[in-house]
């Protein structure tokens, strides 16, 4: 069976390199993600420039620990491509304008047929509703979306 590849959302890079929280659901998400990255061999990591340039922005020891996190991580490239469909996802009303990085972020695993796109941003991108709007636009244009999931759901049960 082929490791499945994996588009690392930089929300996810985030919650990994974060001081502990005291929000319950934050440490959560934080324990879930640690998870996740000790079992990250399994998988085919990518991110791409969106990722790091998202990563570098704020606090600079909070930036570096995010870029040091994304140094073994191969980059996808951002073409054109995937410019206008994500593009087209802010112009038909599916992604708001005020998300447009989340729309590249969605545009880039697409168009480079990653398996799984893994955030913790349930907003925008791991949200049921805009994904299945999502689907619906692609399908005529012949795109496929990726499973679009959080660490929580990727890691399934412990027993494997």
């Amino acid at each position: 069976m082929r490791r499945r590849k994996i588009y690392v959302e930089t929300s996810v890079i985030s919650y990994l390199t974060a001081r502990p929280s005291k929000n319950v659901i934050e440490a959560g998400h934080q324990e879930s993600t640690f998870l996740f990255w000790d079992r990250r061999g399994k998988f085919d990591l990518v991110a791409s420039e969106l990722v790091v340039t998202e990563c570098s922005l704020g606090d600079a020891v909070a930036a570096s620990k995010r870029l040091d996190a994304l140094l073994a991580i191969p980059l996808l490239e951002i073409n054109a491509h995937s410019v206008e469909i994500a593009k087209g996802l802010v112009a038909s009303g599916i992604v708001p304008i005020k998300a447009s990085e989340d729309a590249l972020h969605i545009s880039i695993a697409t168009v480079h047929f990653v398996d799984y796109l893994l955030t913790w941003n349930c907003r925008h991108i791991a949200n049921p509703e805009i994904q299945a709007r999502i689907a619906e636009h692609f399908r005529p244009l012949g795109l496929f979306l990726p499973f679009i999931c959080t660490p929580d759901e990727l890691l399934g049960d412990d027993d494997d």
